[in-house]
């Protein structure tokens, strides 16, 4: 059995997340997958791959095992890239994105085609949304997120900062009056942001002397979605602590009123999730720089240096 063919071939079959995919791009008859997985999994003494009529996914020695097979094929490209003639180390091959919803929208997805136009032999396959992404499961190559990382297997490069600031529509302040201190929220409500992963309330805080200070904060009506939070703050239907991004045309536009300025929400990290050692891989390094050069060209967004 070639070891490396099998591997490829696994890997391939997780990435398509079908047998009758994965043969199709091999240009290979789908019972020859079928055999390889067979003789790779009784070589190795163990079960890869759970299969039932519906989908595939992977066992846990299987995601073990994926997760180490892609680091091997990406030395192995690694090591040949630099003896490939003129096209040596050129990024190519498809590449797997998951982007955060409003942010793939509003900032992403209008300039990709830069990327496209830099990279033409990288096929990028694009999904928005802002679940729960498991990457080995998925195939997927690397995630975008905003916020602090959890603990995991994976590795995270932070790219650029969220900056937020406290506004409300000119509306709701003739109503409810403008707050001028901290103190003042307490007889406002605010549109609630919570979390489509978690389910949690983002916290409402403030840059307060060097110091976070937290606001507990009520309202008539929360949402999962920045894009239908900013929706209801337009709307009047109370304070938000929205993306700066987002918020700067409708303050040009008078919109919205930005309040409490002198005290600005705590900004979130964005960074670039991914599988150890997948990084070693041209086209997502490539792509994880064009990214980190595209924040860094937004004010509201770039890295801060430390």
């Amino acid at each position: 059995m070639d070891r490396l063919k099998a591997m490829q071939t696994f890997v391939r079959i997780v990435e398509a997340n079908s047998f009758t995919k994965a043969a199709e791009t091999l240009n290979l008859p789908r019972a020859a997958l079928t055999a390889t997985m067979q003789n790779l999994e009784a070589f190795l003494g163990t079960r890869l791959l759970q299969r039932t009529t519906r989908r595939l996914s992977l066992t846990p020695d299987g995601a073990d095992y994926f997760r180490q097979c892609v680091d091997i094929l990406g030395a192995v490209e690694a090591a040949e890239a630099g003896f490939r003639g003129a096209s040596a180390g050129q990024p190519k091959g498809k590449l797997r994105i998951d982007l955060p919803g409003t942010l793939g929208r509003r900032m992403v997805m209008p300039r990709i085609g830069e990327f496209c136009a830099a990279y033409p032999e990288v096929e990028l396959v694009l999904s928005l949304s802002d679940r729960i992404v498991d990457l080995v499961q998925e195939g997927i190559d690397c995630a975008l997120r905003v916020g602090q990382l959890q603990d995991s297997s994976l590795v995270g490069r932070q790219i650029g900062s969220m900056r937020f600031l406290t506004c409300a529509a000119p509306g709701y302040l003739q109503r409810h009056g403008v707050p001028r201190t901290l103190d003042d929220l307490a007889a406002h409500k605010a549109v609630v942001h919570f979390s489509g992963r978690t389910g949690r309330a983002f916290d409402w805080d403030f840059q307060v002397g060097g110091k976070v200070v937290k606001a507990d904060m009520a309202g008539a009506i929360s949402v999962n979605d920045a894009d239908a939070y900013l929706s209801c703050a337009l709307q009047g239907m109370g304070l938000a602590q929205v993306g700066a991004y987002q918020a700067r045309p409708h303050l040009q536009a008078g919109e919205l009123v930005e309040v409490l300025q002198a005290w600005p929400p705590v900004p979130m990290p964005i960074s670039l999730l991914y599988p150890q050692g997948r990084m070693a891989a041209p086209k997502l390094r490539v792509f994880a720089d064009w990214l980190s050069s595209l924040f860094q060209q937004e004010a509201d967004l770039q890295l801060w240096e430390v």
